[in-house]
């Protein structure tokens, strides 16, 4: 199956958790928190204006990003757990 965004909404594979500290302590799965950056699997056609034109994304497919805490919803698709969010709610992009 697949699945496009519609408008201004991307479609992120959240990162993997840490499982290790910087300093090599590991962290049980009770305390992990959730990562707020992933990678694009797919983006909509962009949002738009008040005269009806498309305004296109900034972010593509593969693009990796960073997102609020508490951003997007959580769906599974295809067996695999995805976040639907806006555009508006990716913090920056990571190069």
């Amino acid at each position: 199956m697949k699945f496009r965004p519609l408008f201004d909404r991307v479609l992120v594979k959240r990162s993997e958790a840490e499982t290790k500290t910087a300093s090599g302590i590991i962290i049980p799965d009770t305390s992990k928190e959730k990562p707020c950056q992933g990678e694009v699997v797919a983006v909509g056609t962009g949002s738009r204006d008040e005269a009806g034109k498309t305004i296109p994304m900034s972010l593509k497919a593969g693009d990796k990003i960073l997102f609020g805490k508490w951003s997007g919803t959580e769906v599974k698709i295809e067996g695999e757990d995805l976040l639907i969010m806006k555009e508006a709610d990716v913090l920056g992009i990571l190069e």
